[in-house]
C-alpha cells in the first residue's frame, strides 16, 4: 500500500491523463470521452466484475487511480441532533424542502479495482444539514478529483478535504455555509491544475470561485461572482500563454484568469439553472443550458471583454441537456434534450446540426453524463438502462443493457473496464479475461 503511495507521488499529473486513469469526473479529456475499450454488453449476472455496496446515499462519480477507486457518499446516522445542535435557518431563502434532524456522517470509501474490496473508508466530517434536498438528489453529488499524491473532495457547506491515498485526512477548509436554490442541494466538484485547486460555490447567497493552494488548503484568491446556483464545475484551459478557468452561469458564462481570479471574457446566453460543465473543442469553448428553452454557445478562447452576439462562433437554440453535461467525441457534440431520451448531435465546429432530437428507445430520464469510448456512445437513464449507440450521425443502437437499479452517476471507463455508481453500490463492469 505504501510503495504504491510512493509510486504516484513520482508521477508528474500529466501521465495521469491516459487509459488507466479517470481522475476527474469527465474523465481524461474533460469532455466525457475517454481512450478506453468498456464492455459492450452486461446486465446484473453478465460480465459483472464486481459489485460492492455503498454506505448512505450519493450520485458523486467515481475516480479511478492505478489499482483504486475513489468514491464520495452522505450516510445518514441514528444520532438526532438535539435542538440546541440544530442549525439555524436563514428565512430570506426560499425553500421547498426540510432541513433532516439526524446527523450525517460525509465519507471518502477506497476500493481494490480488482476484486472490488475496500480498503479504507473516511469520515472526513459529521453534521446536521441545514438544508434538505430535491428528492432525487443527495448530500454527496459533487465528485472528487486526484493529482496522483492526493484525493480531493469538496462536501460544500461541509468543507473540502484532502486526503493521501491511505486515507489519512492531511487537510480541511471551511469555506462557509451555501444555500442553494428552493433548497435542492449542493455538487461542488473541485477541479485541479497545477497546485490549484478550484472550487465553483454559485449559490443564492454569495457566491465565489475559489482558488486554494493543494498543500494546505489556503486561499490564493476567491472571485466574487453575480450568479445564482448552477451546480456546474469549471474547465481549465491554456490559451495564448494564460491559464483560464472557465464557468457556466445564468447571468453570464465567465472566463477567470488562474493566475489572479480576474474576469477575462464574459458571454450571455444560457438559462437558469446553469448544470452543464462546459468543454473545449479546439479554440473554442462550448457551454449549453436546458432548463427552459435551451441554448448552446461556441465561445472563441481569444476572446476578451464581453463577448457580444455576434462574436460567438455559433449558437443552437433547443434540445439542449438540463443535468447532464455533452459528451465530445470525433468533433461530434452529443447530449440529450432536458432530461429526456431525445438525442441531438452537433458538429462542435459549426454547429451544424446533424440529429435533431431522435428519441433513445426503451429510455427514460438521464442525470449522468454521455461516455464516448471505443467508438460507441454511452448513455445511461436514471433505472440503470444504459443504451450503447455506435458514434456517428445516426441512431445506431449496438445493445441495451439493464441493471434494475438507480444510477445518476456519469459512467467511467477505464481500460478495459465500466465503472458504475448507483444511489447505493459500485459496479465494476468487464467481460471476462
Amino acid at each position: 500500500m505504501f510503495r504504491l503511495a510512493a509510486l504516484f507521488a513520482l508521477l508528474p499529473t500529466a501521465l495521469l491523463a491516459d487509459d488507466t486513469n479517470w481522475t476527474h469526473w469527465r474523465g481524461p479529456n474533460a469532455n466525457g470521452s475517454a481512450p478506453a475499450t468498456p464492455p459492450l454488453k452486461w446486465d446484473a449476472k453478465t460480465n459483472i466484475r464486481w459489485k460492492a455496496s455503498l454506505p448512505g446515499k450519493g450520485s458523486a462519480t467515481p475516480i479511478v487511480l492505478g489499482n483504486r477507486v475513489f468514491v464520495l457518499a452522505a450516510e445518514k446516522t441514528g444520532r438526532m441532533a438535539k435542538p440546541s445542535e440544530l442549525p439555524k435557518v436563514d428565512p430570506k431563502y426560499q425553500t421547498k424542502t426540510e432541513p433532516p434532524k439526524h446527523f450525517h456522517r460525509f465519507l471518502v470509501l477506497c476500493f481494490d479495482r480488482d476484486t472490488g474490496a475496500k480498503l479504507w473508508e473516511r469520515k472526513v466530517a459529521e453534521a446536521v444539514p441545514h438544508e434538505g434536498h430535491h428528492n432525487s438528489h443527495s448530500y454527496a453529488a459533487g465528485s472528487p478529483t486526484t493529482d496522483g499524491k492526493f484525493i480531493y473532495a469538496s462536501f460544500g457547506s461541509f468543507g473540502v478535504h484532502c486526503l493521501d491515498l491511505n486515507g489519512k485526512q492531511v487537510w480541511s477548509r471551511d469555506l462557509g455555509r451555501m444555500n442553494t436554490r428552493l433548497g435542492w442541494g449542493e455538487a461542488v466538484t473541485p477541479v485541479l491544475h497545477g497546485d490549484s485547486l478550484l472550487l465553483n460555490h454559485d449559490q443564492e447567497g454569495d457566491s465565489y470561485l475559489h482558488c486554494l493552494d493543494t498543500s494546505s488548503g489556503a486561499s490564493r484568491w476567491a472571485a466574487k461572482r453575480d450568479e445564482k446556483t448552477s451546480w456546474n464545475a469549471p474547465l481549465i484551459v491554456e490559451r495564448g500563454g494564460r491559464t483560464q478557468v472557465i464557468v457556466n452561469g445564468t447571468n453570464r458564462i465567465r472566463s477567470h484568469d488562474l493566475a489572479t481570479g480576474d474576469v477575462l471574457w464574459s458571454c450571455a446566453g444560457m438559462t437558469t439553472n446553469a448544470i452543464p460543465s462546459p468543454i473545449r473543442f479546439g479554440d473554442t469553448v462550448i457551454c449549453t443550458s436546458g432548463y427552459g428553452p435551451g441554448q448552446t454557445l461556441a465561445i472563441p478562447l481569444d476572446s476578451k471583454g464581453e463577448v457580444a452576439a455576434e462574436g460567438v462562433t455559433w449558437r443552437h437554440k433547443g434540445g439542449s441537456p438540463y443535468v447532464p453535461s455533452p459528451a465530445l467525441a470525433d468533433g461530434r457534440l452529443y447530449f440529450t434534450q432536458q432530461n429526456e431520451a431525445l438525442l441531438t448531435i452537433l458538429d462542435a465546429r459549426t454547429g451544424k446540426v446533424l440529429l435533431d432530437r431522435e428519441r433513445l428507445p426503451g429510455m427514460k430520464t438521464f442525470y449522468a453524463s454521455p461516455l464516448a469510448a471505443a467508438g460507441r456512445v454511452y448513455f445511461i437513464d436514471r433505472t440503470g438502462t444504459t443504451l450503447v449507440l455506435k458514434a456517428g450521425e445516426t441512431l445506431d443502437v449496438l445493445a441495451t443493457n439493464k441493471l434494475d437499479d438507480p444510477i445518476d452517476a456519469s459512467p467511467v471507463a477505464v481500460g478495459k473496464q465500466l465503472f458504475l455508481r448507483s444511489s447505493s453500490a459500485l459496479y465494476c463492469i468487464e467481460e471476462p479475461r
